[in-house]
């Protein structure tokens, strides 16, 4: 479920970017009084996404809009179908109708690819991650598309959860020192942050391992033989996350390691926008 304020934080930034001083061709054009029904036309089969956008959209734009959705978020979708039916001012079906699209083909899209990497985890205890590798400022509905698609989020922001990635520990020097100085951070501060190590071989997970305190270990780059050696390391005792160059061809070895999670940056900045088109209807 979206947060309400920063969902409507979102469409006041974005409306504002695309009607500026006016939506000159529908003023210009359309009477202001004008009532119109539209339909969101699906014209290429997917995972649909972002229905609880698009409503939100047009009731910021009208209170009175009657949004009336035909499917709903996560459901499969096929070419030729309606996503929903919507009943507002002609000028609010008008200006709302590119950030409607703009964001339903694009979490649509990242739905859509999310889905076929879950699809790949069938059977197995991995689940599939997100990453910080997002389009500025449209984060949290490319995050709610990976949820929508059956994956798991992983940290929102810098602010949510410890990271201590390489550069982190070459700069700390070493991952028992950047531990070390994160714990009395997080004490200091009274945070209750989890922490999780990025490591590069097998002699980082035993170092992250015996300077305690690691609730996740990431295994990065790591082959699927040397995660199955990582594995034996770890004996259940932290979670653990492969992450490095893993795709639809090669996740199902790497989830026949055991491993917890597998982060995947590509199931949002390589997924393609799906074909929709809103068009309205003429009785």
């Amino acid at each position: 479920m979206l947060d309400q304020a920063a969902l409507n934080a979102f469409i006041r930034s974005a409306l504002a970017e695309d009607i500026g001083t006016g939506d000159h061709s529908t003023l210009a054009s359309i009477p202001p009084d004008a009532k119109g029904n539209a339909r969101l036309k699906i014209k290429e089969d997917g995972i649909l996404a972002g229905m609880e956008v698009a409503a939100a959209i047009f009731k910021w734009l009208d209170m009175f809009t009657v949004f009336t959705p035909l499917k709903n978020d996560g459901d499969a979708m096929k070419a030729g179908e309606v996503a929903f039916e919507v009943n507002a001012a002609v000028h609010t079906l008008l200006m709302g109708e590119r950030l409607v699209l703009n964001c339903m083909q694009r979490m649509s899209g990242i739905a859509t690819l999310t889905h076929q990497y879950t699809e790949k985890l069938k059977g197995y205890h991995t689940r599939i991650l997100d990453t910080r590798k997002t389009t500025p400022n449209f984060r949290m509905l490319e995050k709610e598309a990976v949820r929508i698609g059956g994956g798991v989020n992983h940290r929102m922001g810098l602010y949510d959860m410890i990271m201590l990635k390489d550069n982190h520990i070459d700069f700390s020097g070493g991952i028992t020192a950047a531990v070390t100085k994160t714990v009395s951070y997080l004490q200091e501060r009274h945070l209750p942050l989890k922490i999780e190590v990025e490591t590069r071989n097998l002699e980082d997970v035993r170092e992250a391992l015996a300077v305690g305190h690691v609730d996740r270990i990431m295994l990065d780059n790591f082959t699927p033989d040397q995660i199955v050696e990582a594995m034996k390391l770890i004996n259940g005792r932290v979670e653990t996350e492969a992450s490095g160059g893993i795709n639809l061809d090669t996740i199902e070895d790497y989830a026949k390691t055991g491993v917890d999670f597998i982060s995947v940056g590509a199931i949002i900045h390589h997924a393609v926008s799906l074909d929709l088109s809103l068009k309205a209807i003429i009785l």
